[in-house]
């Protein structure tokens, strides 16, 4: 995995790929391999920026769920990313299903304080495969807890990072990188190259073509 969240040595041709996202957002999901294949690149460090797609617990209304059953469909179609069967025929029809971005956000931050950048992409990951293969609610504090416990964390220690997280900080930040860059949605993206200038890279242009993301992303540092 790639240099998460280090900082520059002097002198080093790394670049940073900021990355702003929910664990919540569909398109994140779909655009996830482009992230991971990122993180492999060696002269790649990635900051992640939660956005907060769903800042208060939100019951979606038949219509919205409707939206997001075409979305995911196309995301499949596009990526070849997995929804579960259960995922969208038990999960997304339920009345129980709650989407609130503040608790998956808390979890991040607390892989990143428990295990360092890589633990955060590893919560990240895990999460959005926990809500769109396996079906979980991933907004309660019980299935965050086994999912830190999935991927080797202390789970004590998990839980006072959890209750610790400043998310709010953390989002008002994220929204200041979407102001920055120009974003209006999830995902959005830019390149810091060694010599701090700032490239706004669109996501959503690669989905489905991890090693075309990368060649961009090299191409951009470069320019």
């Amino acid at each position: 995995m790639g240099r998460l969240g280090r900082e520059h040595p002097l002198g080093s041709a790394l670049f940073t790929l900021h990355y702003i996202h929910d664990p919540l957002c569909g398109w994140c999901y779909a655009a996830s391999p482009l992230l991971n294949a990122a993180a492999a690149m060696p002269d790649c460090e990635i900051r992640l920026h939660g956005g907060a797609l769903w800042p208060e617990p939100t019951v979606l209304p038949p219509a919205m769920r409707e939206q997001i059953r075409s979305a995911d469909q196309r995301i499949a179609r596009l990526t070849g990313q997995t929804f579960g069967r259960k995922y969208h025929e038990e999960l997304l029809p339920s009345d129980a299903l709650v989407l609130h971005s503040r608790p998956t956000l808390a979890a991040v931050l607390a892989a990143r304080e428990i295990a360092g950048p890589t633990g955060e992409l590893a919560m990240l990951n895990a999460i959005q495969r926990a809500n769109y293969v396996e079906a979980r609610h991933v907004v309660q504090e019980a299935t965050l807890q086994a999912l830190a416990e999935q991927l080797g964390f202390d789970v004590a220690a998990f839980n006072d990072a959890f209750a610790r997280a400043p998310v709010d900080a953390h989002v008002r930040e994220a929204r200041q990188w979407m102001a920055r860059i120009g974003a209006a949605g999830f995902p959005a993206a830019c390149v810091e190259t060694a010599a701090q200038r700032l490239l706004p890279i669109v996501p959503q242009e690669f989905l489905g073509q991890p090693d075309a993301f990368v060649r961009r992303l090299r191409e951009t540092a470069a320019a």
